[in-house]
């Protein structure tokens, strides 16, 4: 046994154990009375001490100060109790957990990190940090705050969603959490790795810019994400045909495709509202024509023309579901031709809700062009209008007079969806399909209170273009 005196037995560390553990050997009683005697101690050992104040103002903070590596001690204790319980009752092993959180959002991610050691240990793993998730963060996300999650994920970064799912009427009034021009800077990051990202959503980023060159230029930054294969941009003020260029020439893995322009007010710039025809939707068609896996594209608000749209429709030969809701173009010219065409196309589901020039006359043809036998592969159309379909004298029809009961005995396969409420009824029709996932019917439902209004606005362009027909 070590002498008294030896170097692994120093006096005054004796001396302070000794007094610790006389102190946590305290007999139990009500914590009035143990507060009673501290007070009485310090107050004695003031007394005796000096009667100069600044004596007893170092006393007092030499007390404070052991009270509080006391309480630190205690916490320490209590933690590794707790990361000890923890690890011994969780009923899953590590990796498991590491995994369990990889799927869930980063908000509860960082919450479970602060609940003990054990799971702060699993949340720091890169694999915890593959599946990025900033959309249900409330408060404002700071850009450092987003450098420090990817660069934790590194290469293990399969998905990155980012933005708010919410936002107001106009673009000018949104406040994004991350603007474009950082995410330009992120993505350039040499320790971002954009080549292991396969999933990419993000939410009102661009609602806030104007149509710019540098708007244009932040498109760039997909070059880095060569293997992407979901790719959904919600809230852009402007279609953008730059982007389907790096998307043509540097993502060619896409497999579903989501971009939504935001409703332009009607005195919007004319380059941000001009029709999308042939020659500037030449991206656009290279991008669907050559991409060997796209299945789903969903293009909202976009104003393609009717051969762009029949382009889109035939060209690609794996495009199973093709969404143009809310187009302000479209006429359904393109569905008659559709329904002659397409005798080979794989497409089955085609949305072409709320566009505000569809006629009436153009979705008939196309019935009797599905009950001849034409267009084999489709097995579901929603023509679905909150403001009915153009007629031929150029008034709104809510009340189309379409072969529905004929479809059924020559089309079993096939599922009409044409809806069209009263000009008085308050019921709206949203954009999303069974098929979309819940962030995308979340946004609609977010949107819903605010239809009438872009309704109302919309239809004030219209009014000097009743003439339809």
């Amino acid at each position: 046994m070590d002498s008294p005196t030896s170097p692994t037995q120093n006096p005054s560390s004796l001396h302070a154990g000794l007094i610790i553990s006389t102190l946590l050997s305290f007999p139990y009683s009500s914590p009035i009375s143990i507060a009673s005697s501290f007070d009485q101690e310090l107050e004695k050992a003031l007394a005796y001490a000096s009667d100069d104040a600044s004596v007893q103002a170092c006393l007092v903070d030499r007390t404070l100060q052991l009270a509080s590596l006391l309480l630190e001690s205690t916490r320490r204790s209590f933690r590794k109790r707790a990361t000890a319980h923890n690890s011994s009752s969780w009923f899953l092993p590590p990796e498991l957990t590491i995994k369990v959180f990889s799927m869930v959002d980063t908000k509860s991610l960082m919450q479970a990190a602060a609940c003990c050691t054990m799971f702060n240990k699993c949340a720091m793993d890169p694999f915890s940090y593959a599946h990025i998730d900033m959309t249900k963060c409330t408060n404002e996300v700071h850009n450092e705050d987003l450098c420090n999650l990817t660069h934790r994920a590194g290469k293990e970064l399969r998905s990155l969603k980012l933005g708010s799912l919410g936002r107001s009427r106009y673009p000018s009034w949104n406040h994004p959490f991350v603007d474009a021009p950082f995410l330009s800077e992120l993505f350039y990051d040499p320790d971002f790795f954009g080549s292991g990202l396969k999933s990419l959503r993000l939410y009102n980023i661009w609602t806030n810019m104007r149509f710019s060159l540098s708007v244009c230029t932040s498109f760039n930054m997909f070059s880095v994400c060569s293997n992407l294969t979901d790719l959904r941009i919600v809230g852009l003020t402007l279609p953008p045909m730059d982007l389907f260029k790096i998307l043509a020439e540097k993502c060619r893995l896409i497999e579903h495709l989501c971009i939504e322009n935001y409703h332009l007010p009607s005195k919007a710039s004319p380059l941000i509202r001009c029709n999308i025809d042939i020659v500037k939707g030449s991206h656009l068609i290279e991008f669907v024509t050559n991409s060997p896996n796209l299945t789903s594209l969903r293009l909202i608000h976009f104003p393609l023309n009717d051969e762009v749209a029949h382009i889109l429709a035939q060209s690609s030969c794996t495009l199973k579901y093709l969404n143009l809701s809310r187009s302000p173009t479209i006429s359904g010219r393109f569905l008659r031709d559709l329904g002659n065409s397409c005798k080979e196309s794989p497409l089955k589901t085609l949305i072409m809700r709320n566009c505000l020039k569809l006629q009436e006359k153009e979705v008939l043809e196309f019935c009797n062009s599905l009950i001849k036998g034409n267009f084999k592969s489709i097995r579901y159309i929603d023509v679905s209008n909150n403001r009915g379909l153009v007629s031929d004298d150029g008034k709104r029809s809510y009340k189309p007079k379409f072969p529905l009961e004929k479809l059924k005995e020559e089309r079993l396969d096939v599922t009409l969806v044409a809806d069209f409420p009263s000009p008085c009824s308050v019921k709206h029709y949203p954009v999303c399909h069974e098929e979309d996932d819940e962030e995308l019917r979340e946004i609609e439902m977010m949107e819903a209170g605010s239809s009438s209004l872009d309704d109302d606005s919309s239809s004030s362009d219209d009014d000097s273009e009743e003439d339809l027909g």
